[in-house]
């Protein structure tokens, strides 16, 4: 089985990375295979079934790029469209694989396209304003759509700039229609939802506050605050939390400023560990037990073993300012 990871990063005056690279991965570590020049390709998601991946070109004016590969890790290009808003930071492909969705940061919309049998990018069928601000005069001085998450024939869409989720009903034809909003505590600043699977619990990365905001999906779409945590142990100022992922009893989040990836015990609610991890962790990935980190300051994807202590050694990859890692294996 061909184990890859494509790495997604900043360019041109956003950083120094130059696209999408190829990493394969073996038990002695990553080792460069492949690259594709393609502009701040800042988030990548594959799709369910497809060898096709997309990327969500954070710019100004806004773009998606859907790309395939094989199994040596090489890309193509099958084309790319605006996303009707500017910088976008999220994609997700719903379950069936007919449509892509996507959160315009600064634009502060949510876009969903159409996806042809083969994975191609198809029209447009949907792109919903979002109005609104928060407490945080810079940051949250309007809409800022962080991410769009799917889930049975529904979107939820996490606003960053006004301290809410808003859940859409998503129609057989791709359009959208308002279900439900919830209200987060003001200053959250939330940037991404994750489901707990066979549980009504969520979790709420809260960027601003440097929180995480356990919620309970009382309705589908709907949910209500059960309790906020410290996103870290650590007391370093300021904390822009970055990314959630969940396994198993665990919970792991990174920090921005501690510059640390920390474990959470999700049954007590309990931050257990911090983890190093190098500067600015935007992303990471968890496989076969070992955490692997886009360090974007230190143009580097680093990587550490899962351990009981939550300390281990820290390898590095370099790659020029990585945001994303998508790993992917292959029959």
């Amino acid at each position: 089985m061909a184990e890859l990871v494509f790495v997604g990063c900043y360019t041109g005056d956003a950083g120094n990375g130059t696209g999408i690279t190829t990493f394969s991965r073996s038990s002695s570590g990553l080792t460069e295979v492949a690259s594709l020049p393609l502009e701040s390709p800042s988030w990548l998601t594959r799709h369910p079934s497809l060898p096709v991946i997309y990327a969500a070109n954070e710019t100004a004016s806004g773009g998606v790029t859907a790309l395939s590969f094989d199994s040596s890790g090489a890309l193509s290009v099958l084309g790319t469209v605006e996303t009707g808003g500017a910088h976008p930071c999220h994609l997700a492909v719903t379950p069936d694989g007919r449509f892509l969705l996507c959160a315009n940061y600064t634009g502060g919309s949510l876009a969903v396209f159409s996806l042809s049998p083969d994975g191609a990018l198809g029209s447009r069928t949907a792109l919903v304003q979002h109005t609104g601000s928060g407490p945080s005069a810079d940051r949250q001085e309007a809409a800022h759509v962080h991410m769009a998450v799917p889930g049975d024939g529904i979107v939820s869409a996490v606003d960053l700039g006004t301290d809410e989720i808003r859940s859409y009903t998503l129609s057989s034809d791709g359009s959208l229609t308002p279900l439900a909003v919830s209200s987060l505590p003001p200053g959250t600043g939330p940037r991404q939802l994750v489901r707990r699977p066979g549980t009504d619990l969520a979790y709420v990365v809260g960027e601003l506050a440097g929180t995480v905001v356990t919620v309970r999906e009382t309705s589908p779409g709907a949910f209500s605050v059960v309790s906020v945590t410290a996103s870290t142990l650590s007391s370093v100022t300021p904390n822009l939390v970055a990314h959630l992922e969940l396994t198993g009893s665990r919970m792991y989040v990174s920090n921005r400023g501690p510059d640390c990836v920390t474990e959470f015990a999700l049954d007590e609610a309990l931050a257990v560990a911090d983890q190093p991890c190098g500067a600015n962790p935007r992303h990471f990935a968890l496989v076969d037990g070992t955490c692997y980190v886009a360090a974007q300051s230190d143009d580097a994807i680093t990587a550490f073993t899962l351990t009981a202590s939550g300390e281990s050694e820290l390898r590095r990859y370099p790659t020029g300012s990585p945001t994303f890692v998508l790993p992917v294996s292959l029959p």
